[in-house]
């Protein structure tokens, strides 16, 4: 029951900082001589009122302790434990149990002995705050000590910057600082306007990409129906709904019940990525473009596919089978909601593959938790709706298809669909790493490969384990076949040349999912399309500055889907590519570079809704002034700025397939460029 209430007030915290950010606790490092080697790290909580830090040491089935971890290193060592002060205990009312807490203020400290002259000491703080009605999810801070020999003075290491303010920082990194960036030179209702058609558009957006992935969602719970693991499920379970209870009625509401669990089901296992998503806005976008994990992902799609070919089933442990099963006899509702969950149990070998494409394919995008939240949906109505229809007009269940081989056909499938999405996030890893090895031509050969031998599958001449012996090929089966045999050919096109852009010719269907076709073997580009682009800041406001031309900002990224299909499909069409080839100073700032920083530029700065974080890549960098100078963290996301790179020429604008639309905001942009030039020179003719 108190993991449970806990679980409560996390969810429940997440939704109230929706709508206000809360960050409770401010910490203060420094550092005090106490011999000529030993030192003492003094870290300081300074604490809102009302709110309660906790102890390091905590009850069982409590909230999180604080946690201090120093990153080790040959400079230095910890002398013994991290000592705290005495704080309160007393009996706290929400967890029903006896806490040590900390209020307005506290100190931890830890001793160390220093090893060499000096020690640059790294530690992460794991901590939580409640106050009386919430508790904010568990949060991790980092922080900087510097610790110098022979010196008894304090050294204060601030919590933004590690001795850089917030100007300092944005100069070093960018060349200009928040401060210095000016707002489109428009009138009042101008903007008002402006801003409120851009937000009503955004939410549109949102609303629209969330109805999407629902869909999908949907179109994978569908999938998973024909499968052997839940298909006959459906006869069995509703019979049993409908003829164990003597009141037909009751039999009916118990299945749809049964129905409702399902979906709740789903949904709960989205809950978890929405707790991280309140810490830390950005770490799901970091998860998707991670290296290791697209390579985790690449081999756990070749994993299921392999299951789909029959070569293995794939299971869950056998005593959560038990467990639940077990749990059924509990009868009323407790029983039907572990029927539920027994059998998402027992369908795993068959629904965890196309749930982890789901996984998989929300982290990829922009929407993050909300639009997992939305695909685990999708996933759970159409699974559970069959349950209910069928329960509630039991005579269509004499319309359905006879169990048989067509559900290993679609199993098989699938397996090929999971091969072919497992390369996509190969390509993910190889395109933020920098391996140059997936490259465009590679790809469409795998695809090709692999959707040759889905065809061969349907036609009879490729079998795999469980396929049983066919007399005949039915006309649907001969008909998807075509269908793939068709779409085969189509990615083989591919491979025409783009004479205008001297590139190979982009596939509309596999925008975000190949490589862009400027990443290539035989015709490589730089910058999409052949333009002249940069992809450092200083860099191109120099370039920006000697030629006089406005800047497009392009905030974008290796794996990010909706930038290449605005790059392959909206920047090509003539008039659009040229005012960016003629007009603009083209700067792609990639978000999710993993390569790293030079080591002057490795600092620990402030985030926008609070806390701190340190940048170690390319990607750290642009997604820190994205987030800074703009406020927002989507991508793609485009911004217009004067040649000096201080003047923003009008509203900035993110995905926007509409290429009128796209190409008369890019003319906007370059007429108010054009006309703040014009009112320089005549300040200065003025002046003279």
């Amino acid at each position: 029951m108190k993991k449970l209430v806990f679980l409560f007030l996390c969810v429940t915290s997440y939704f109230v900082s929706e709508a206000q950010l809360f960050d409770p606790v401010q910490w203060k490092t420094s550092v005090k001589k106490i011999s000529e080697t030993e030192y003492d790290l003094i870290t300081t909580a300074i604490i809102d009122n009302g709110w309660h830090l906790y102890a390091q040491k905590v009850p069982k089935g409590g909230p999180r302790p604080t946690v201090f971890t120093y990153a080790p290193n040959d400079d230095y060592e910890l002398v013994g434990n991290t000592s705290e002060e005495e704080g309160i205990t007393e009996d706290d009312k929400t967890f029903k149990m006896r806490i040590k807490y900390f209020a307005k203020k506290t100190t931890f400290k830890q001793r160390i002995k220093l090893l060499n002259k000096s020690a640059k000491i790294a530690t992460e703080i794991e901590f939580m705050v409640c106050d009386d009605v919430r508790c904010l999810p568990p949060k991790v801070e980092t922080l900087t000590f510097i610790a110098p020999s022979g010196n008894n003075k304090t050294n204060e290491t601030k919590k933004d910057l590690a001795k850089l303010t917030n100007t300092e920082a944005n100069m070093l990194l960018y060349g200009i600082t928040e401060n210095e960036l000016q707002l489109p030179s428009i009138d009042i209702n101008a903007i008002d306007k402006e801003n409120n058609s851009s937000t009503l558009a955004a939410k549109t957006n949102k609303s629209s990409s969330l109805l999407n992935i629902f869909g999908l969602g949907f179109l994978g719970g569908l999938l998973a129906l024909l499968t052997p693991c839940v298909f006959p499920m459906i006869p069995l379970t509703v019979s049993f709904f409908t003829k164990k209870d003597s009141s037909k009625g009751a039999g009916v509401s118990k299945a749809i019940l049964y129905g409702f669990f399902i979906l709740a089901v789903y949904l709960l296992l989205s809950i978890p990525f929405h707790l991280i998503d309140s810490i830390n806005p950005d770490i799901l976008n970091e998860i998707s473009t991670n290296v290791w994990l697209n390579i985790i992902f690449f081999i756990v799609f070749v994993f299921f596919a392999g299951s789909f070919f029959g070569f293995y089933e794939l299971t869950l442990p056998s005593k959560w089978t038990n467990t639940t099963t077990e749990k059924e006899g509990s009868g009323g509702i407790i029983g039907v909601f572990f029927m539920a969950l027994t059998l998402a149990i027992v369908s795993f070998s068959c629904t965890g593959p196309i749930l982890g494409s789901l996984l998989a394919g929300s982290l990829s995008s922009d929407g993050g938790a909300w639009q997992l939240t939305s695909g685990m949906a999708g996933f759970g109505v159409a699974l559970g709706l069959p349950f209910t229809l069928f329960a509630l007009f039991p005579n269509m269940l004499k319309s359905l298809p006879k169990s048989g081989g067509w559900m290993t056909n679609v199993k098989v499938i699938l397996g090929f669909l999971e091969l072919a999405l497992a390369f996509k996030f190969l390509s993910n890893a190889d395109l933020v790493a920098h391996w140059n090895i997936l490259k465009i031509e590679p790809f469409l050969i795998l695809w090709i490969v692999i959707f040759a031998g889905l065809a061969l599958y349907l036609f009879g001449i490729v079998k795999f384990p469980h396929d049983s012996r066919m007399q005949k090929i039915g006309f649907a089966r001969i008909s998807f076949g075509i269908l793939i045999a068709a779409f085969t050919i189509y990615l083989a096109s591919g491979f025409r040349i783009n004479k205008e852009t001297n590139t190979f010719t982009p596939l509309s269907l596999l925008s975000g999912l190949a490589p862009p076709v400027g990443y290539s073997f035989i015709y490589p580009n730089k910058c999409p399309n052949n333009l002249t682009c940069f992809k450092d800041l200083k860099e191109g406001l120099a370039f920006a500055k000697k030629e006089g031309k406005p800047i497009m900002l392009d905030f974008t990224g290796y794996a990010c889907v909706n930038c290449r299909k605005m790059e392959e499909h909206v920047w090509p069409i003539q008039e659009v590519d040229n005012v960016l080839r003629n007009d603009y100073v083209l700067i792609s700032l990639y978000v999710d570079d993993r390569k790293e920083l030079p080591k002057e530029e490795q600092i620990v700065v402030n985030r926008v809704n609070g806390g701190t974080r340190t940048l170690n890549t390319y990607g750290h960098k642009w997604s820190h002034f994205q987030t800074i100078f703009f406020k927002t963290n989507t991508q793609p996301y485009y911004v217009l700025v004067s040649s000096d790179g201080k003047q923003v020429l009008n509203t900035p604008v993110g995905y926007t397939p509409d290429k009128d639309k796209y190409l008369e905001w890019l003319n906007d942009g370059k007429g108010k460029a054009k006309k703040s030039l014009n009112s320089l020179f005549n300040q200065t003719d003025l002046l003279k």
